[in-house]
C-alpha cells in the first residue's frame, strides 16, 4: 500500500526539497508535465489536436496562501484562454481548474474561489469552450458542488469531477446525471479516511462501475477518467446498452500515460481527451500521479536507478 505513503509525501516540504534536488526528477516530470509556460505547451496542444485528440488543460498549483496568489492563478487561466483563441482551438481544448488554486482554502474562500473562477468560465464560453471543476479532498466538495451549480445557471456546460472511492459519490452521481451535467468520473487520488472512502482497489473498481452506470443511464455527459483497460471496455458496453452515440460521452486520460491507447480510441471514433498539465508548481500533481498507479512509481524508480 504505497499509495497513502506517497500521498503523505506530497504534503511534505522536506520530501519536496529532497525529490526536487534529484537531477533526474525533471526528466521524469517532463513525462507528465511537458512545459512550464503557455509558450512551452503550444506545440504539444497543436500536435495532439492535429492527431485527432482533444485536450483539457490544467495550470498546476494548489498551495495558495494569499488572495494575490489566487488572483495570479485566475490570470494564468485567462492567459491560456487568450492563447487558445489565437490558435482557434476553443472547440478542441477545455480547461480543468482546482478551486483551491483560486483561494478556496483561504478566509472567505468559497466566495473568493467563485469570484476568481467566474471570469475564467465566462472567457472560456466566449471562445466556444468550457471549464471542468476538479474534485479535491472530501472536505472541499460541498463548496465545489455549490460553485458548480451556480456557474451552470449561466454556463450549463461547466463540468465537475466526482471520485469513485468516496461513499457519497453514488448519490452525487444521481443528482448530477438527473440535471444534465458534464461529469468526469475518476477513481480518486487523495488520502481519505476509511470513514468516508473505500480503501481497497477492488471496492473502488466496483464503485466506479456502479457510478458509471448511473451516469450512462442519466441525462448528462459522462467523461470516463481512467487508464484501466477493463474499465474502458466496461464503459463502452455501458454506453452501448444506454443507447449513447460516440459523441455523447468521452474518454479522458493523462498526458504521458498510455499514449498509444489515446490514439487507438480516437481512431475508433471515440472522443478522447488528454488531461495535460503545465506550470512550475508541479510537485503535488506529480506525486499524485505516482500514487495513482504503481506503474508510474516503477517508471520513476527505474529512471532514478538508471541515472545513478
Amino acid at each position: 500500500m504505497l499509495g497513502p505513503v506517497i500521498l503523505a509525501a506530497s504534503r511534505s516540504d522536506r520530501m519536496r526539497r529532497l525529490i526536487s534536488a534529484v537531477p533526474v526528477t525533471k526528466q521524469v516530470v517532463d513525462r507528465f508535465i511537458p512545459g512550464e509556460t503557455v509558450d512551452d505547451i503550444v506545440p504539444i496542444v497543436e500536435e495532439l489536436t492535429g492527431r485527432g485528440l482533444e485536450l483539457t488543460m490544467d495550470v498546476v498549483g494548489e498551495d495558495i496562501t494569499t488572495p494575490e496568489q489566487a488572483a495570479a492563478a485566475r490570470d494564468a487561466y485567462l492567459a491560456l484562454v487568450d492563447r487558445l483563441e489565437e490558435l482557434q482551438l476553443g472547440e478542441r481544448v477545455e480547461m480543468s481548474v482546482k478551486l483551491s488554486m483560486f483561494g478556496q482554502a483561504l478566509e472567505g474562500g468559497h466566495e473568493l474561489a467563485l469570484a476568481n473562477v467566474r471570469p475564467v468560465v465566462e472567457a472560456a464560453a466566449a471562445i466556444g469552450t468550457t471549464v471542468t471543476l476538479d474534485a479535491e479532498d472530501h472536505t472541499t466538495l460541498d463548496s465545489m458542488f455549490a460553485i458548480h451549480e451556480e456557474l451552470r445557471e449561466n454556463h450549463p456546460q461547466t463540468g465537475c469531477v466526482i471520485q469513485a472511492y468516496l461513499f457519497r459519490t453514488e448519490a452525487d452521481a444521481r443528482r448530477l446525471a438527473a440535471n444534465g451535467s458534464r461529469v468526469r468520473l475518476v477513481k480518486g487520488a487523495y488520502k481519505e479516511p476509511a470513514e468516508v472512502a473505500h480503501q481497497q482497489k477492488h471496492e473502488i473498481d466496483k464503485a466506479y462501475v456502479r457510478i458509471l452506470k448511473i451516469l450512462m443511464e442519466g441525462e448528462g455527459y459522462p467523461m470516463i477518467g481512467s487508464h484501466d483497460p477493463r474499465l474502458i471496455s466496461i464503459a463502452q458496453e455501458l454506453a452501448r446498452k444506454a443507447g449513447r452515440k460516440p459523441d455523447e460521452y468521452e474518454f479522458q486520460m493523462l498526458y504521458g500515460i498510455r499514449g498509444e491507447e489515446h490514439l487507438r480510441l480516437a481512431a475508433e471514433g471515440h472522443r478522447m481527451r488528454v488531461y495535460t498539465a503545465y506550470g512550475t508548481d508541479w510537485y503535488g500533481y506529480f506525486m499524485r500521479r505516482l500514487a495513482e498507479k504503481p506503474a508510474n512509481l516503477r517508471f520513476f524508480a527505474r529512471s532514478l536507478i538508471s541515472k545513478a
